[in-house]
């Protein structure tokens, strides 16, 4: 058997996070101040004694207690301990079914008064106070397949569809951060291609070997000696921090384990190169900083800040000026790691957050594999779905590197289009050519992502428009509404009576599903909104008359008699409310840099942010430099917290 088979496998073993290590110092952030934040604390407990666990006892574990847990949901550990993060979406989308008025049940005996009702949802919005300032846990995680195909792009000059093959993650807030043994052998496999590609052994070196190998020393008792000197830059840029002893050892035991086997200078090199690929300092993103029994809180060090910016910014590894940046001390500048923020932002390679978050955030990275009905719609080829994500991109790179206002999502004079898509927007006769270019647009009914073909088609089904899928999408992508589960045993639409229904509208059908008492609280809100986007057929072209001939009715209301008859006046009404805009933003992509759920004191955080951001106009750069300089983003906590209590203590004032 090949002594070096397993090789690889055994370098996994002996690497150890707890190798990586750090000197962490000390930052500052504002906050609230601990007074303050003792106060509200205490104020959030009192109302949760006196009103939330009288209100969840009358009205709610009847249904959702111990012995009935209709729809798998009880109150029972969530009332013990209510701050624990595992609680807190049980408690969102209780304020929500309560704010929809679909809990508690028409037919329940008893039913909150209009000031319970109040109560409650101004304790949930408030229990963030019950939070100890904590910037959550580090996540570590391994490189997602875009990520890690670049960073050997820029390690080694590798093609990056070598990766191709690895299969692709499911993204959300948070990455896989496992490594199944079949993942594990093709990675393996990868390093062997990469090293072979970039270093073919025999014959003269290539350029990138002089580069990384220089000449091969001329006295064999000098070859250790030369070769951890080589090794020690070539960890350091892979594992974008200078490696540790330690870890430098392991590497050499790979080096002489080559040598003993009697293979080449060179050879041994190339190993030792492959093994750096194959360790989990280069293939995971973790934090530097032991734990620390002391300081149950520690900021992170210069090294991982220019990762998480550069993995955040451009899904690949820092840069020389990031990481001399980094190697010199200075990203624990607010100022600096902020200018950075923005020199990476500026760059093409930015395109990366686009692909990374904005299209999870949009919903339109589902669209090149959405289906829909050839015969209806034979337009929606490969060309064309990739015209619609190209618009989309274009779209969102231009709010974020021109610095706009978040408002210009929604409402906006301009887009990007081609001779494939122009069509849809009414424009054939003044686009051509395939490149994507910037048009202006005089129809006040398109601008912004809701009268984005790709994004419209997204929130379709595959023969039709749907008004609920475009309201929720609306409710919770755009303005970080919750909107509650639909309840069970409710028929969809297509599965109404079609001898009863068959002649009506679409919107007719619609409002007949919400006569339904169960649907009608959700849907007064949800179904004005799709409404409003009735004039876009299911993949986003404008039309007068649905399918059956009949007019489109696009007229509507939105809570607080906000009335509207079209997609501008609908937007302009949406455009309004920018706080909510900007803050829905601030959450969804600080939880995407953060690789995680956001917990408590994030909604504090966000609180800070989201004020600090408006006093910039809601600038889309303002908003990424106040997250990458935020708290959770520059610390970590070491260890488990101690909960808040369950009752008030007085506060010293």
């Amino acid at each position: 058997m090949h002594p070096f088979r397993f090789l690889p496998l055994l370098l996994c073993a002996l690497y150890s996070f707890s190798a990586l290590h750090a000197n962490a110092q000390s930052a500052q952030t504002p906050s609230l101040e601990p007074s303050t934040h003792a106060q509200l604390q205490h104020d959030a407990l009192k109302t949760f004694q006196e009103k939330i666990v009288p209100f969840v006892s009358t009205y709610c574990t009847e249904c959702h207690g111990d012995k009935k847990r209709k729809g798998g949901m009880t109150f029972r550990s969530a009332l013990k301990t209510p701050a624990a993060a595992a609680f807190r979406k049980q408690w969102k989308l209780s304020a929500a079914s309560l704010k929809a008025h679909d809990m508690p049940p028409e037919d329940a005996k008893k039913q909150p008064t209009a000031e319970e009702t109040a109560v409650f949802l101004d304790w949930v919005a408030n229990m963030k106070f019950l939070s100890a300032k904590d910037p959550g846990v580090f996540v570590i995680r391994r490189l997602n397949k875009v990520e890690y195909a670049n960073t050997l792009h820029d390690l080694l000059g590798t093609d990056p569809a070598i990766a191709q093959e690895l299969p692709d993650e499911v993204f959300g807030a948070g990455y896989l951060n496992s490594l199944s043994p079949l993942l594990m052998e093709q990675l393996v496999g990868i390093a062997s291609e990469v090293v072979h590609r970039a270093l073919p052994p025999g014959g003269q070196p290539s350029p990138l070997e002089i580069e990384l190998f220089g000449n091969p020393p001329t006295s064999p008792q000098d070859q250790r000696e030369t070769a951890r000197r080589i090794t020690l830059p070539l960890a350091r840029k892979a594992y974008r921090r200078p490696p540790s002893d330690p870890e430098l050892d392991v590497l050499m035991d790979v080096f002489d384990l080559a040598v003993k086997n009697g293979r080449s200078y060179p050879d041994s090199l190339r190993l030792v190169l492959k093994a750096i690929l194959v360790s989990p300092q280069f293939l995971f993103l973790t934090p530097t900083a032991q734990p620390d029994a002391d300081h149950p809180i520690v900021p992170l060090d210069d090294h991982q800040l220019a990762s998480r910016l550069s993995y955040l910014l451009w899904s690949t590894m820092p840069d020389e000026e990031l990481a001399a940046l980094a190697d010199a001390g200075k990203l624990r500048d607010p100022a600096v790691l902020a200018g950075q923020a923005r020199r990476l932002l500026a760059h093409p390679r930015s395109r990366a957050l686009f692909d990374g978050f904005g299209a999870q955030w949009l919903g339109i990275g589902k669209l090149a594999e959405k289906t829909f009905d050839p015969q209806k719609f034979p337009q929606m080829t490969g060309e064309m779905r990739q015209a619609m994500y190209e618009e989309a991109r274009l779209f969102f790179e231009s709010v974020m590197r021109e610095n706009r206002s978040v408002v210009s999502f929604i409402d906006s004079d301009y887009t990007f289009l081609n001779a494939t898509l122009a069509p849809f927007y009414g424009l054939e006769n003044e686009v051509s050519g395939s490149a994507m270019q910037r048009v202006r647009l005089s129809n006040p009914n398109r601008g912004g992502i809701l009268g984005m073909p790709g994004i419209l088609a997204t929130t379709s089904f595959p023969n039709r428009t749907s008004p609920v899928n475009r309201g929720v999408w609306v409710l919770e992508q755009v303005l970080g509404e919750h909107v509650p589960p639909a309840p069970a045993n409710v028929p969809a639409l297509d599965k109404q009576d079609q001898k009863k229904v068959g002649h009506l509208t679409l919107r007719q059908r619609t409002e007949l599903h919400r006569t339904n008492p169960v649907c009608a609280n959700c849907h007064k809100i949800l179904d004005p909104i799709g409404f409003g986007l009735e004039n876009f057929d299911a993949i986003g072209r404008w039309r007068d008359q649905d399918d059956q001939g009949n007019p489109i009715d696009a007229a509507g209301e939105l809570p607080g008699e906000k009335r509207f008859s079209s997609p501008y006046e609908l937007k302009k009404i949406l455009a309004l409310r920018t706080e909510d805009l900007c803050r829905n933003l601030t959450e969804k992509l600080l939880a995407y840099a953060l690789g995680r759920q956001l917990e408590g004191y994030d909604e504090l955080v966000v609180d800070q942010l989201t004020e600090a951001i408006a006093k910039d106009g809601y600038r889309m750069q303002t908003l990424i430099t106040q997250i990458v300089t935020s708290y959770p983003f520059t610390h970590r906590r070491t260890q488990e917290l101690e909960p808040a209590p369950t009752h008030a203590k007085k506060v010293a004032h």
